[in-house]
């Protein structure tokens, strides 16, 4: 790599406050707050909106849209093709 042409890459936190959820990795973002890890050292950490353990998709709670209700909808509205 070039020197003096990449953002510095060091360990951060990564938090997700709705689902208590950290993991600690490498990246470059950074922040201005700090948290202690589980090894006692001070790291930066970034809360996320939405991680694996929050995110409908991965926690298996997703909904399933209802279709059939839409195609009603939208008969009624303009009518049906026929």
């Amino acid at each position: 790599m070039r020197k003096d042409i990449h953002p510095p890459y060091a360990p951060v936190v990564f938090r997700d406050k709705a689902a208590g959820f950290a993991f600690l990795t490498r990246s470059t973002a950074t922040s201005e707050k700090t948290v202690e890890w589980q090894d006692g050292r001070t790291y930066p950490v970034v809360d996320v909106e939405i991680s694996s353990a929050s995110h409908p998709f991965y926690t298996g709670t997703a909904r399933v849209m209802d279709t059939a209700g839409r195609v009603e909808r939208f008969e009624r509205r303009f009518g049906t093709r026929r």
